[in-house]
């Protein structure tokens, strides 16, 4: 579909209109059209409040089917989902829309879950006791913290120290900004440096609040986790209904995102009707930002669209098909919606851009006959071909392209052509089923109107068009001279051309096998080559074993006891040399070798980057070599690279240095820890924060263990007090 949408123009106006929903979602909507396009009407006439923004509950929805549990902020999605439609069946919806919402019976369990938050999410006090023991005791750390610094501020011992009398925040922690020496008289941790040297300095006695609030924030955590759990159980009785409230959330979002992007940019819907008719009144692309209305009513087959160049016949053909489009899927539109009419189609097809490019290997005219091949295994369908001919011969094309279109006019489809070229408008004029539409050309501005008329094929006005755009005036006049000779002398002129680059193509063909067979040949010499030189190497250390055996031969016979042992031993050293000196091959001449020749090493490749008496150092894909220059052969072309695979890793899109696993059971926990050390890494991270609470421990211990084994950590340990404590754990990647 973005391929489609970018073809027409149209990504940046659904890009504003996914804006309008509450959760991204596909544009289409199941079910009847017409049933949609009924609610759509109706709900418009009341006026409403747009949906919170909402996430997606689709891993939520799956977690309850498994009795999972849900995390907090899921639950209250689900909370707003049910507020908003309490509201919607307030609102005074006519007798259609209200069975509808009728139809939404919330639970009584499920209705007292939904007393149990506030308008930002977070669980009232009056759910647990609990609740209010713990926020009045984070209340008062927070009154004493206050209490604490201004009685340090208010302190003569301090008073020489202090750089300011402002509380800083570093780290979510309220420090003092001191000069040095501040240790004298207040005992506290440094948390940081200021660019002119002075300290932030946490004061114990707030540390000590701070390890307190940790605390307290721990139990609250867990005291959530607890409802988590509780609500999850309830929630997993009723998880036939959440997913059926979910589904119906995402329905009465299509309607209300449609209306309000039409109320916003005053537009109207348009139904698609029945047949294929496409009766377009005072219609306006969306991309353009002044653009002039279309009129036209397209009743037949084929709509061909000819006329003067760079007149709006391209976006004419975008037009019509983005109209198609967003009447299809129910997106308003800039018409006139009581006097237009707009087919139903199943699929829209966009014959626009050129096919050719390096990727795909297709020369322009092959790439068009690909998609047209399409086409015949398609039906109910509408197709918009820009430039018709592009790619290939003219006259052939509009042969071809009339049988081509004759047999898709047979089909349930609707075609849009734009073409220059007056053979195939002509062939296909007195078809029934073709109607000819003209962009039209004022003589006297010498300017296109972008205005079309229908039932005449048009000129392209290609000299105007060219003197418009800067070609000189003689050069055009002499072009209207040449205009109109004998297009025999052309023709021939093009088959002596076809003639002389096939026969050139021939021969140029033939050399190139000449030239590969002769390149193969070669490589079969030096390969040859190599082998023997392989051969004459096994051969001189196979001698070298044998000069060794007989000097070992020679040296035992020095440790014999008796005369005759000794010459005896030295007389079969001696036959041992004379028979490896027989055998001794003459060494080939060695080649002469330069810095920056391509040379063999055994079976590697590789360039010569210095030599040095009798060693080259040599660089064979990126990895450098020391061998001896009797060991290489000179090669005549360079190594081919390796090809090397190519990893592309996406950074996450929001990676954070901290992870909260409050909540969590253990196996969820790791799970996420994984994943999260993963996108860290990816990142480049050198250090990470991972929240999980003091709790009963299981869940640190879990944590921990896990570190323990992972490859990538070189270190943790708890985080300071300000961070968390013993409530949280400092990682280094």
């Amino acid at each position: 579909m973005n391929q489609l949408l970018n073809k027409l123009d149209l990504t940046p106006t659904i890009t504003r209109f996914n804006s309008y929903l509450a959760r991204e979602k596909p544009l289409f909507l199941e079910g009847d059209s017409g049933l949609h396009f009924r609610y759509i009407q109706k709900i418009a006439k009341i006026d409403f409040t747009a949906p919170p923004p909402l996430i997606d509950l689709e891993r939520a929805l799956s977690y309850l089917r498994r009795s999972g549990t849900i995390k907090l902020d899921e639950i209250f999605a689900f909370v707003k989902i049910i507020q908003y439609f309490i509201y919607l069946k307030k609102l005074g919806f006519d007798e259609e829309i209200r069975q509808w919402l009728g139809k939404i019976i919330i639970p009584d369990q499920v209705m007292n879950i939904v007393r149990y938050f506030d308008e930002k999410g977070n669980l009232l006090e009056r759910v647990d006791e609990r609740f209010v023991a713990i926020n009045q005791g984070l209340k008062r750390s927070k009154e004493q913290n206050k209490a604490q610094l201004q009685k340090l501020l208010r302190s003569p011992k301090l008073s020489d120290y202090l750089v300011d009398t402002q509380i800083h925040y570093v780290d979510e922690s309220e420090t003092l900004l001191l000069r040095g020496g501040f240790n004298q008289v207040l005992r506290g941790s440094v948390l940081a440096r200021s660019s002119t040297g002075f300290f932030y300095v946490l004061p114990e006695a707030i540390s000590q609040n701070k390890r307190r609030e940790a605390e307290l924030l721990s139990q609250k955590e867990a005291l959530v986790y607890e409802y988590e759990k509780k609500i999850s159980s309830i929630f997993t009785k009723f998880e036939k209904f959440l997913s059926f409230i979910n589904r119906e959330f995402d329905r009465f979002d299509h309607y209300q995102a449609r209306i309000n992007f039409a109320k916003d940019c005053d537009l109207e819907f348009v139904k698609p009707s029945k047949g294929e008719r496409i009766k377009l009144e005072r219609f306006a692309h969306p991309a353009l930002s002044d653009p002039k209305p279309i009129s036209l009513d397209f009743d037949k087959k084929i709509l061909m669209i000819t006329g003067v160049n760079a007149g709006g016949k391209t976006m004419l053909l975008k037009a019509i098909l983005s109209a198609v489009f967003l009447s299809k899927y129910l997106l308003p539109l800039r018409i006139d919606a009581t006097h237009s009419q707009i087919g139903s189609f199943k699929s829209i097809e966009a014959i626009i851009d050129d096919p050719q490019s390096v990727k795909n290997d297709i020369s322009t005219f092959a790439g068009r006959m690909q998609e047209f091949s399409k086409l015949f295994c398609k039906d109910h369908f509408i197709a918009g071909v820009d430039e018709i001919e592009l790619g290939t011969d003219s006259d052939e094309a509009a042969s071809l392209f009339r049988v081509i279109l004759e047999k898709l006019s047979t089909k349930h489809a609707k075609i849009i052509i734009t073409t220059h070229h007056k053979r195939l408008a002509s062939m296909m004029a007195l078809h029934p089923q073709v109607e000819l539409l003209a962009a039209i050309y004022d003589e006297e501005s010498q300017r296109p109107t972008y205005q079309f008329l229908q039932g005449t094929i048009g000129k392209s006005y290609a000299f105007e068009t060219a003197q418009r755009y800067g070609i000189p005036a003689t050069i055009v006049q002499k072009a209207r001279a040449l205009h109109g000779e004998d297009k025999e002398k052309l023709n021939d002129l093009i088959q002596k051309n076809i003639d002389l680059e096939l026969s050139l193509k021939t021969k140029l063909d033939q050399i190139h096998k000449e030239e590969s067979e002769i390149a193969t040949l070669k490589e079969q010499l030096k390969n040859q080559k190599h082998q023997q030189n392989q051969l004459l190497k096994a051969k001189q250390t196979e001698l070298e074993h044998a000069y060794k055996e007989a000097i070992t031969t020679a040296k035992s016979a020095a440790k014999t006891h008796t005369e005759q042992d000794r010459h005896r031993t030295l007389n079969r050293a001696d036959k041992l040399l004379k028979q490896a000196r027989s055998k001794r091959p003459t060494p080939p001449k060695p080649e002469h070798l330069e810095v920056g020749d391509y040379v063999r090493y055994q079976n590697t490749k590789g360039k010569i980057l210095s030599i040095k008496k009798k060693e080259a150092f040599i660089d064979s894909n990126g990895i450098k070599l020391r061998v001896a220059l009797s060991d290489l052969q000179k090669v005549a072309t360079p190594p081919k690279p390796k090809k090397r695979a190519k990893i592309s890793v996406q950074k996450p899109a929001q990676a954070s240095v901290e992870l909260d696993l409050h909540g969590l059971r253990s196996d969820e926990a790791i799970e996420k820890l994984d994943r999260y050390l993963s996108d860290a890494l990816i990142t480049g991270y050198d250090e990470v924060l991972i929240y999980h609470g003091i709790g009963t421990g299981k869940l640190a211990y879990a944590v921990k263990t896990f570190l323990k084994t992972h490859p990538k950590i070189k270190s943790f340990s708890d985080a300071p007090a300000n961070m968390g404590g013993m409530g949280a754990t400092l990682v280094k990647l």
